[in-house]
């Protein structure tokens, strides 16, 4: 049902983004500290809606279609906000293509794997990356200037966050990469295929 907890909580993700949008084009340093909070909240959903739909036995193909929409759309708008308010230097824009680039490749196989019934189950590496990534973008959100708002501004948030997210792109080709591998295994399996039909 739609309006079960987890879906709701899964719902929360994608109904915050266009709040995230408004607060990090604001470009202030509240701004930027409301939108890492909001970040940080709906990323914590994630954790929390399947756990809980596993717990009350509320697991629903609409849940399990809903999450990881949910969760690409909140990466892949965060990625073009931060590159297009020029929150990324020119060295922190190559991971975040390799992570969206990882996003699409993975939506694909699994599109491709769900008309042979067959699914592609998340790894525990790939919890790690979805881990570390969030928490990239959560800080490079943050930014330098609410470091200054928080009397922290002798942490390079900014840089932190960058090197975090190199982490994650590190991480994102290594899942990426057991992905690949597992769709085209599945893909290679021969197949029967139905005969020709003849006219009766």
């Amino acid at each position: 049902m739609l309006t079960d907890l987890p879906n709701l909580l899964t719902l929360s993700r994608i109904a915050a983004i266009p709040v995230l949008v408004a607060l990090v084009a604001w470009r202030t340093p509240e701004t930027d500290f409301l939108a890492c909070i909001l970040f940080s909240a709906a990323a914590i959903t994630d954790y929390f809606d399947g756990r809980l739909a596993r717990g009350r036995r509320q697991i629903s193909d609409l849940g399990r279609m809903l999450d990881p929409i949910a969760d690409k759309l909140l990466v892949g708008a965060t990625l073009m906000l931060l590159a297009g308010q020029d929150r990324l230097s020119e060295w922190g824009l190559y991971p975040a293509i390799v992570i969206l680039l990882r996003e699409i490749l993975v939506s694909g196989l699994r599109e491709y794997l769900a008309g042979l019934r067959i699914g592609l189950p998340v790894t525990g590496l790939a919890k790690w990356k979805t881990g570390v990534q969030m928490g990239a973008l959560g800080t490079l959100l943050a930014g330098d200037d609410s470091a200054a708002l928080l009397h922290i501004s002798f942490l390079p948030v900014s840089g932190i966050g960058e090197i975090m997210l190199w982490a994650a792109a590190g991480l994102t080709l290594w899942t990426g990469w057991d992905y690949l591998t597992t769709g085209l295994h599945h893909a290679a399996l021969p197949r029967s295929r139905p005969g020709p039909t003849t006219d009766a």
